[in-house]
């Protein structure tokens, strides 16, 4: 039996994409990712994730990797749902890798929801076992779950060598706020790679503007 983890990295980020990774193995190779010591992600330092995603690669029968660039986070938010989206990839990969079984890390507190959502959307559709935090439960999600994050990283250090020191993307991180902040200063815009629906960005973008305006009644 061919069994799918679903995972995904970038979700609550304010600057760059959201990537959707899917492990494809046979069931009877699921305890080597326990053997590595595969578990949730965000448990992992970034070279752990590097070393275990290597050997996730060796492991799998087929890895899929999906983006949603801000561009697309931002026109999709208008019409439907992070959830939605999520789901909409979710379904693309089962399409693609057509396995027998599909593990996924549900975003939605109403799995029955999200699951039904992933159906909407697929052509093919296995047995789906959809649980919150199962890539603390499921290896192969967990798997998953590097396999997107790794990737992420990857892209982030790419825009960084474009727009210079954006940080890790998340507004919890004061490098990602500064980047916004000064680029906003600089241009009197969101910077292309930031998610303009996102309350951050709509936050920063008025604090700056309002910032101006006071300056300039002196």
């Amino acid at each position: 039996m061919r069994v799918l983890g679903l995972d995904e990295a970038g979700r609550g980020a304010v600057l760059g994409p959201l990537v959707v990774a899917g492990v494809l193995l046979d069931v009877s190779k699921m305890s080597k990712l326990a053997e590595i010591g595969v578990r949730d992600s965000k448990e992992l330092t970034s070279s752990r994730r590097e070393a275990l995603a290597a050997e996730i690669l060796e492991i799998a029968e087929y890895i899929a990797v999906l983006q949603a660039p801000p561009q697309t986070l931002d026109s999709e938010m208008s019409l439907h749902s992070l959830n939605v989206l999520e789901a909409r990839l979710f379904a693309m990969v089962i399409d693609a890798l057509k396995p027998d079984k599909a593990i996924v890390d549900s975003p939605d507190e109403d799995v029955r929801r999200f699951t039904s959502y992933i159906y909407q959307f697929s052509h093919y559709k296995p047995p789906i076992i959809a649980e919150n935090k199962a890539d603390d439960k499921y290896p192969l999600v967990g798997a998953a779950s590097i396999i997107a994050k790794v990737t992420r990283d990857q892209m982030i250090k790419r825009l960084s060598l474009k727009y210079g020191e954006i940080g890790s993307g998340y507004s919890s991180d004061p490098a990602t706020r500064d980047f916004l902040e000064r680029w906003i200063e600089e241009n009197n815009t969101l910077p292309p790679i930031a998610r303009r629906k996102w309350k951050t960005s709509q936050d920063m973008l008025t604090k700056v503007r309002q910032s101006r305006l006071e300056l300039s009644d002196y």
